[in-house]
C-alpha cells in the first residue's frame, strides 16, 4: 500500500472509530466488535462478542449516517457499505439505542462535521432497487404492481425460509418449542374453528397467498373454498398444490383484487389473513363494505393483520418496508380497524392479539433465511437476501418490543339480530 493510501485509510479508521465511540456511549457492555477494511479491529467489551460490524471501505460510516433520515442506515447495508456477522437481532438492539439516543442539536453537527471528513464514495447500488409505482396510490393497477413486487420475487425462495405450505403470516403456538410447520398447520386449523366452517359452506379468503387456507378448508372442513391473490405467482403455486391434492372441484385460487370479486356471489364466511396492511386507513371504507356485501346475513368473516401502537409515532425506518418490501404498505392501530369493520355494519364478536405468536414465527423465519444464506443468493441476488434479513430482523425487534402487534377480528354479519353464534368460544379449543 502506498504511503498516501495508508495515511489516508490510517485517519478514516480513527475517525470511523471515533464517531463509533461517541454513538456508542451508554451502550453498555459494547457487546459487539468491529472490523475495519484493511482487516484491523476494534474489540468488544465482553469475551465474545454478540455480533461483528464489518466495515467495507473508508466511507462505510459515512453512508450508514448520512443523509441523516434514517433511510441511509438500512440502505448502506443492503448494497454492502457494512455486513452484519453474528446475531442480527442484538445488532438491531445497538441501532434501537441509536434511535433511542439520538444527539443534540450541537452534537450532531459535530457529528456531522466528523462524516465530512470520511470519503463520500461507496459500494455501487446493484441488485434490487427501491420501487417505483405509476398510478394513483391503491388504485386496482397499483396494487397489482406493488403485489407483485412484493410476492413475485421467487416461490423458490420464500420455499427456502417459509414452511412447506408457504404461509407467510403469522403462526399460532401451543409453547415456543414448536416447530414452525407444526404451529403454521395449529394456526390453519384455529381460523377454520374460529370461522365455525361446515361441509357444504363456501368460504371466500381474500388476499389468499399461495392458498394454504383455501386447501385445508376444503380438505379437512369440506367447504368450497375460492381465493383471490394479486399475485401471479402465488395463483400458480396454489393452482398446482390444488391439483395435486385433487381439489379441483372444491378449491381455486383467482388472479384478482377484492374490488373485482362479482357482489352477485354469496359467501357463508369469509377469511383475510395478512391483507390489511396493504390497505391503507383511505380503502379500508371500500374494504369492509366489499366484504359486507360478500358475506351472507347470519355469516362471520374473520379479519387477521398487523397493526401498529397507537401511542407510538410511526418508526423511521418505514421508508424502507415500503420501498422494498411491501409497497404503499400501512399500518393502523386496530383501533382504527374496528372502527371501520363497524361503519359498514359488522359486529365485532372476537379480538384476539397473536402478537408474542408472531414474534416466534418472525424469529424462525429470521434464523431459516440466515442458515440457507447461500441458497437464497444464488436465487434472487445478494441485495435482496439483505433487503429481506433486515426486514425480517427488523419487524421480529419491533413485535418483541410491542411497537408492532397482530390482531384476529371475529366479525358477524348478524341475520335480523342473530349472529347465530354459540354462548361460548369452547369449540375454537377442541
Amino acid at each position: 500500500m502506498a504511503t498516501d493510501q495508508l495515511l489516508a485509510t490510517t485517519s478514516s479508521i480513527e475517525i470511523s472509530r471515533s464517531i463509533l465511540a461517541r454513538i456508542a456511549e451508554g451502550y453498555t457492555p459494547r457487546d459487539f466488535a468491529v472490523r475495519f477494511w484493511d482487516g484491523s479491529t476494534w474489540g468488544s467489551e465482553t469475551a465474545e462478542p454478540l455480533f461483528t460490524l464489518v466495515l467495507n471501505h473508508p466511507g462505510s460510516i459515512r453512508k450508514m449516517f448520512w443523509p441523516p433520515d434514517g433511510a441511509a442506515f438500512i440502505e448502506a447495508y443492503i448494497y454492502d457499505d457494512f455486513e452484519v456477522e453474528g446475531d442480527m437481532l442484538a445488532f438491531l438492539r445497538f441501532g434501537r439505542h441509536l434511535q433511542d439516543n439520538r444527539p443534540s442539536l450541537w452534537p450532531r453537527l459535530k457529528l456531522g462535521r466528523s462524516l465530512f471528513k470520511l470519503p463520500s464514495e461507496g459500494k455501487p447500488r446493484v441488485g434490487q432497487q427501491a420501487v417505483k409505482l405509476k398510478g394513483r396510490k391503491h388504485s386496482i393497477d397499483r396494487d397489482k404492481q406493488a403485489i407483485g413486487y412484493a410476492y413475485d420475487t421467487s416461490n423458490e425462495f420464500y420455499a427456502l425460509w417459509l414452511d412447506a405450505d408457504l404461509l407467510y403470516t403469522c403462526a399460532y403456538f401451543e409453547t415456543p418449542d414448536d416447530t414452525l410447520g407444526d404451529a403454521q398447520h395449529r394456526k390453519l386449523d384455529y381460523i377454520c374453528r374460529k370461522l365455525r366452517l361446515k361441509p357444504g359452506e363456501r368460504l371466500l379468503d381474500i388476499g389468499c397467498g399461495w392458498g394454504a387456507l383455501v386447501v385445508h378448508a376444503a380438505k379437512h372442513y369440506g367447504v368450497e373454498a375460492v381465493g383471490a391473490t394479486l399475485s401471479r405467482k402465488q395463483v400458480e403455486f396454489a393452482t398446482e398444490r390444488i391439483r395435486e391434492a385433487g381439489l379441483e372441484g372444491r378449491c381455486r385460487v383467482e388472479y384478482r383484487d377484492y374490488r373485482e370479486i362479482d357482489k352477485s356471489l354469496q359467501f357463508d364466511k369469509i377469511s383475510c389473513v395478512g391483507m390489511l396492511e396493504h390497505l391503507g386507513e383511505s380503502m379500508m371504507p371500500t374494504f369492509f363494505a366489499g366484504a359486507w356485501e360478500l358475506l351472507k346475513p347470519g355469516g362471520t368473516f374473520l379479519n387477521h393483520g398487523l397493526t401498529r401502537l397507537a401511542t407510538v409515532p410511526a418508526q423511521r425506518w418505514r421508508r424502507f418496508a415500503r420501498s422494498y418490501v411491501f409497497p404503499d404498505g400501512e399500518l393502523q392501530p386496530v383501533s382504527i380497524t374496528l372502527r371501520e369493520a363497524e361503519a359498514a355494519g359488522f359486529e365485532i364478536r372476537d379480538v384476539e392479539s397473536l402478537r408474542d405468536h408472531y414474534t416466534l414465527t418472525l424469529t424462525h423465519w429470521l434464523r431459516r433465511l440466515e442458515a440457507r444464506r447461500d441458497e437464497a443468493v444464488a436465487l434472487v441476488g445478494e441485495t435482496t437476501y439483505r433487503v429481506f434479513r433486515m426486514y425480517l430482523a427488523g419487524a421480529q425487534n419491533g413485535m418483541k418490543n410491542g411497537v408492532y402487534n397482530i390482531h384476529q377480528t371475529l366479525l358477524a354479519k348478524p341475520d335480523r339480530g342473530d349472529a347465530g353464534l354459540p354462548l361460548t368460544r369452547a369449540d375454537w379449543y377442541a
